[in-house]
């Protein structure tokens, strides 16, 4: 059961609205099923004698009182409104349920507490059968305001207890932390353009994507407007700083033809500019990636701090845990976007999934995330995927999205659970996909057997424990050609499998192989780290094997340049 809280200042204009047609002619017998006083408030619903404007009057008694006692100006925003609406597949439920579960919300939100003679007038309105709608005026019997605080947090309390007792689906339980839904009329507005999604929500994934992938506010801002979004920004009155943005979608005007806005917090509480702000820090912007011609370790850094955070979540750093979550976020879009092919598609389901486990009610630290951040970023600017990195890294992702989902369930956060696993579903579906035909690739290009059976003796000694299941893998074949693979690139295959055997435990891997497979990919080639190290100590090279940005030169003193001519 999900009650959606709003004000307003216009009585009338709202029961015209509940006991007319609907918007679409989806009112069907509007009629009240509970009130203040059944006796005292007419229905026009099924009273014809009864009009609007009599049951506007008796709504607003206490509102015309209060309204001469302050000289002829009425309270602002003395409308409350409170539509109740029951998940589909629930059960039907009478007028007699609907009017008690209306008691028990005008009870809990403050509005009309039971058995409080000078409580807000209200009624309720059932004009269909999965939902009502309760309207109260919010001035008491005394002239004082109801105690409204936090109104809509005390209703959903109270709709996770009715779903319970009335036997209805129960929903997740929220920390107001979720974005705003789109409306009725955003709805409407998509369906009659024919849009599958409403601008609201188009919008939020847009931002979402572009703040993952660039480095700096003003590119932020420079991207949106690029992909033809219109920018607003609110500048401070002192400091003639940017406060507060809002985005309008392209083509979406209201009927005078002008665009229609939304603030950055208004489309997800972490796109507003404060928080922007906090994973957006200013610094050097580059055209490229820094890691130069070597477009592998983009994805070997992005893969190896995707490892890193999952020993975060396993910690009792909760601030630093949710710092990671919001990385990751960015960099599944960022993954997402750097990869082609059929399994693109479940990447960007994901992305878009994980969005609400990205965020909780816990603050997040985002410093402790930078080396998560920066390497997602990387990834964007990559122009390729360098074959089995590429599956590697969203192997990587999978296990971490499945741990995000743990850590939100062991901290009783339902719906960022939920979003955790659903995003965890696409994103095997995606790794699925992807990694079939990389898989086979490797099996057919198996090594002879001589030299299987030397690395079968090199699993078994490195890793006696779980040597068996490894060999009984069905990737196994596959690890072999990866191993001969890695000995090429200068690894030594049994000091190889200790080193990637240790990094995280392999007792609930259910293809032990595949683990190990994947670990090895990413793994950085030997001979090339040489040959980098010995061209940077050279001074032949300044390519940065790091994840922090290139620093500034200092100028360089006389004596300095005579010594190096």
């Amino acid at each position: 059961m999900v009650p959606d809280v709003s004000t307003g200042s216009n009585t009338r204009g709202l029961i015209a609205y509940l006991f007319g047609p609907g918007r679409r002619d989806e009112h069907t017998d509007p009629h009240i099923v509970a009130a203040w006083d059944m006796a005292g408030a007419s229905d026009p619903g099924r009273d014809p004698e009864a009009s609007y404007t009599q049951l506007a009057k008796r709504l607003d008694h206490h509102v015309d009182l209060r309204t001469r006692e302050l000289g002829g100006k009425k309270p602002p925003q003395h409308v409350w409104h409170c539509p109740l609406r029951t998940a589909p597949g629930d059960r039907y439920l009478t007028d007699a349920e609907w009017a008690e579960v209306a008691r028990r919300i005008v009870h809990a939100t403050g509005i009309a507490p039971g058995g409080d003679e000078k409580a807000c007038r209200w009624i309720a309105v059932r004009h269909a059968d999965d939902h009502i709608h309760i309207m109260a005026t919010t001035v008491r019997a005394d002239g004082r305001c109801p105690r409204t605080h936090r109104d809509g947090q005390r209703a959903q309390a109270e709709c996770r207890k009715i779903e319970a007792e009335f036997g209805l689906r129960r929903l997740k339980s929220g920390d107001l932390t979720a974005p705003r839904t789109p409306t009725g009329a955003e709805r409407a507005k998509a369906e009659r353009q024919g849009q599958t999604v409403t601008a609201r929500h188009w919008l939020r994934e847009q931002a979402y994507a572009v703040a993952a992938a660039v480095r700096t506010e003003a590119d932020y801002f420079t991207v949106l407007q690029s992909l033809g979004i219109k920018v607003k920004t609110r500048l401070g009155p002192e400091t003639g700083d940017v406060i507060g943005y809002s985005l309008s979608a392209p083509g979406d005007t209201n009927a005078a033809g002008e665009p229609v806005w939304y603030g950055g917090s208004k489309l997800a509480p972490d796109l507003s500019i404060n928080r922007l702000r906090e994973r957006l820090p200013d610094q050097e912007v580059v055209d490229r990636p820094r890691y130069g011609a070597n477009l592998a370790d983009p994805w070997r850094h992005t893969t190896t701090a995707i490892h890193a955070a999952r020993i975060v979540l396993d910690s009792d750093d909760d601030a630093a845990a949710q710092g990671h979550l919001a990385a990751f976020g960015d960099a599944l879009y960022n993954v997402a976007s750097a990869t082609t092919g059929p399994h693109q598609a479940e990447l960007r389901a994901a992305a878009m999934a994980f969005n609400r486990a990205r965020r909780s009610a816990t603050r997040a630290d985002h410093q402790v995330a930078t080396a998560l951040r920066k390497a997602a970023k990387e990834l964007a600017y990559a122009s390729n995927q360098p074959g089995g990195l590429a599956i590697a890294l969203i192997f990587a992702t999978v296990h971490l999205a499945r741990a995000a989902a743990k850590w939100h369930e062991q901290r009783g956060h339902e719906q960022q659970a939920a979003a955790a696993e659903e995003a965890f579903r696409h994103l095997q579906a995606g790794y699925q996909q992807a990694a079939a035909p990389v898989l086979a690739d490797l099996t057919c290009r198996a090594p002879r057997a001589a030299t299987a059976r030397r690395f079968e003796q090199d699993v078994r000694a490195t890793l006696p424990d779980h040597a068996d299941r490894i060999l009984a893998d069905p990737t196994w074949t596959a690890l072999t050609t990866t191993l001969a693979q890695a000995e090429t690139a200068g690894h030594n295959p049994r000091r190889l499998l200790a080193e990637v055997g240790t990094q995280r435990e392999l007792d609930s891997a259910e293809h032990p192989a595949e683990v190990l497979n994947w670990r090895i990919t990413a793994q950085p080639n030997r001979r090339t780290q040489a040959a980098r190290s010995r061209s940077t100590t050279s001074g032949t090279s300044s390519m940065s094997v790091t994840l922090r940005p290139p620093a500034t030169p200092a100028a360089t003193r006389p004596e300095e340049r005579s010594r190096h001519r």
